[in-house]
């Protein structure tokens, strides 16, 4: 295996938050070298990043970081010659490095003779197998996910036609509304879900990632897609369900159908080893038999606008968006994988429906970790 160089925090870097399962505000350095483990961190998280053991944890101190800022060096430039001497320490002479490595750190590390590769691939798949507090960090977030797509079913299955729109305990009810009931029940589930959730309706329901904005109709359909993480872990769980209040339209029934069908046929292609791209190819089957359009059946340049027009899914874990895909791309499933799958159909200026679940891959086939039902009826 090459030696391995990763600089950042665990807040916003996943590749560190994998390696380090503590939440480190600052940026630090992680390092892989000679078949050995160091974090090389300021001395106020130093005792903190030990304490779990497995790794050799240095303070700046040890690499002359005193003497540097009482020489007068401003405090990144500081760190940054810390990192570099520790490299020259621990005798690294070429790393592997994320595509996310910083800029200015590869510079000086390369000025000092330290050979930097570039493997975005690498880094992907040393996250791909899930760790038992991922794992179990994933179930928790999935658990607030439901907590909150009940939330919204709970408004939606109480909503009354009042005029143009509905309301629901005696006030209008919006998507802002919902998604407001929503951010409350994942937090008291004990998730987090920011401002970026799906509460779409009507058209915008067929406007890719429309957060969704305004009034909700009877007989329009409402598409609730949601994200929340888990804090522990900083893992997300991912889910999407399709609602109706009222009566429901014959087109987005016919697409919900369809949108089941090419669920159920998918789900049961997952298993270690499958092809992303030949699992996509099966969720597409019931939309093309139908003679709807699909990635597969559009031509090569076109931009597709209706049907199944997006890829089956992808991976879930310290990113809501991360290895590997299903779509069209060459990427094989292993056990360990947590993905989502979730096929859709959709008409500009009408809407569409989309349905999703989060899946753990095994030797045999698939757990599906999304416990919540298809019902367009809230």
């Amino acid at each position: 295996m090459p030696d391995v160089l990763i600089c950042g925090d665990t807040v916003r870097h996943a590749e560190l938050r994998h390696e380090l399962p503590l939440v480190v505000p600052d940026p630090f350095l992680y390092a892989e070298a000679a078949g050995q483990r160091h974090v090389i961190v300021a001395s106020l998280e130093r005792a903190r990043v030990a304490a779990p053991g497995g790794l050799h944890v240095h303070a700046y101190e040890e690499f002359g970081y005193d003497e540097l800022v009482l020489g007068g060096a401003e405090r990144s430039a500081a760190v940054l010659e810390v990192m570099v001497r520790a490299c020259r320490s621990l005798e690294l002479e070429s790393a592997t490095v994320p595509a996310e490595f910083p800029l200015e750190l590869a510079d000086r590390l390369r000025d000092a003779g330290v050979e930097l590769t570039v493997d975005r691939t690498l880094f992907e798949a040393r996250r791909r197998v899930k760790s038992e507090a991922e794992l179990a960090g994933i179930r928790r977030a999935q658990a607030a996910a439901e907590a909150g797509m009940g939330a919204a079913a709970e408004l939606l299955r109480h909503a009354e036609p009042d005029g143009d729109g509905l309301r629901a305990d005696g006030e209008p009810l919006t998507c802002e509304r919902v998604r407001d009931a929503i951010r409350d029940a994942v937090a008291r589930a004990g998730g987090t879900a920011g401002d970026d959730l799906i509460v779409s309706h009507g058209a915008q329901t067929a406007s890719g990632h429309e957060m969704g904005f305004g009034p909700i109709q009877a007989g329009e359909p409402v598409v609730v897609d949601l994200w929340p993480r888990d804090p522990a872990s900083a893992c997300f769980a991912d889910m999407t369900r399709t609602f109706v209040v009222g009566k429901v339209p014959d087109e987005l029934r016919r697409y919900h159908e369809l949108t089941r069908e090419a669920l159920a046929r998918s789900l049961a292609a997952v298993r270690s080893g499958a092809a992303g791209r030949e699992i996509h190819r099966i969720s597409c089957e019931p939309y093309e038999q139908a003679g709807l359009p699909t990635q597969l059946s559009k031509k090569p340049g076109q931009v597709l606008e209706e049907g199944y027009f997006h890829s089956l899914g992808h991976g879930v874990g310290l990113e809501v968006h991360e290895a590997p895909a299903l779509g069209r791309a060459p990427d094989l499933l292993v056990a360990g994988d947590v993905i989502t799958l979730e096929p859709g159909c959709y008409r500009p200026g009408f809407g569409g429906c989309r349905l999703e679940d989060l899946v753990l891959v095994t030797e045999e086939g698939a757990e599906v970790l999304t416990d919540y039902p298809y019902d367009l009826d809230p």
